[in-house]
């Protein structure tokens, strides 16, 4: 398998770049139950996207395992280029070994056929990819960054790690996400009060056939619009000829602005929409789940 080399190791301590703040006896437990199971599985394999939820499995790795702990970044067009740029900044920041891999979902009909479990052959194929890949080092124990909240809901992509052995210390702790920033905090994350940030096909409307082309369409768009804005959370959701753009409902008062409306507008049109709209209820997370459930309402 061929891959980005390790990077350089780096001068972690547990305060990297924020002041530590206190948390509760209860987190702290387990806190400490997470340190354990990771010493116990001897060397790590991180599926590390650089999220706030990954980035602090890392971070334990590598307090319960220095040189044991190594970090994996899947690199595919699904995944933003400043997504990828911002895991090496965290690898580093972290100093934990940091190796980035190509991942081909793009090139399996039923992931781009896009229908509602996309994301199970996505994860499939990450999870086919880490785990040859701690076969090929030798003993790795590959873990995700699953919290204890992304067992609830619609969450196709949960049974293929499963399926593969990768374990997840952070649900099994029971961490909530809330508890995942308060600890990241805690232990100086720079990223602790980062948003989420799922892969690019995640605006794609269910359905439409994913192309690489497509996804590229999608994050220059949401580039375009944090560079005129500043904006935090962001999707630009692509329903074919429309884009629907979502952002934080804090920040919808950003875009009440004529000129900019419509230079956004024209912004993503050059790039191949044919009407843009703002979605006026703002950012919410599957909001892409919603005409399905809508449509099986009526049909109830």
């Amino acid at each position: 398998m061929s891959y980005d080399k390790i990077l350089a190791e780096g001068t972690f301590t547990t305060t990297p770049t924020l002041p530590s703040t206190e948390i509760s006896e209860v987190l702290r437990e387990k806190e400490k139950r997470i340190l354990d199971e990771l010493k116990g599985a001897g060397k790590v394999l991180v599926a590390f996207s650089g999220g706030v939820d990954s980035t602090l499995v890392a971070l334990l790795a590598k307090m319960a395992l220095g040189e044991n702990a190594l970090a994996v970044t899947a690199n595919s067009p699904s995944v933003p280029v400043l997504e990828l740029d911002e895991a090496r900044r965290l690898a580093t920041e972290i100093g934990i070994k940091h190796l980035v891999i190509k991942t081909n979902e793009v090139e399996d009909a039923n992931y781009l056929g896009n229908p509602p479990n996309r994301c199970y052959f996505c994860k499939k194929e990450l999870a086919e990819k880490l785990t040859q890949l701690a076969k090929e080092l030798g003993g790795y124990v590959v873990v995700d960054g699953t919290n204890v909240e992304d067992l609830r809901g619609h969450r196709p992509g949960a049974p293929a790690l499963v399926e593969k052995g990768v374990l997840r210390p952070l649900a099994e702790a029971g961490l909530t996400k809330s508890e995942v920033r308060k600890l990241a905090k805690h232990l100086g994350l720079s990223n602790y009060d980062k948003p989420s940030m799922p892969c690019l096909s995640s605006r794609v409307a269910y359905g439409e056939v994913i192309t690489p082309e497509r996804l590229l369409r999608i994050e220059r768009a949401e580039n375009f619009i944090r560079t005129l804005t500043g904006v935090r959370e962001l999707r630009v959701r692509d329903h074919g000829s429309v884009a629907r753009v979502e952002v934080g409902p804090n920040e919808r008062r950003l875009f009440f602005e004529e000129e900019l409306l419509d230079h956004i507008a024209k912004g993503l049109r050059d790039l191949g929409f044919a009407y843009v709209t703002l979605d006026m209820s703002g950012y919410r997370s599957g909001s892409m789940n919603e005409s399905s459930t809508a449509m099986s309402n009526r049909k109830q």
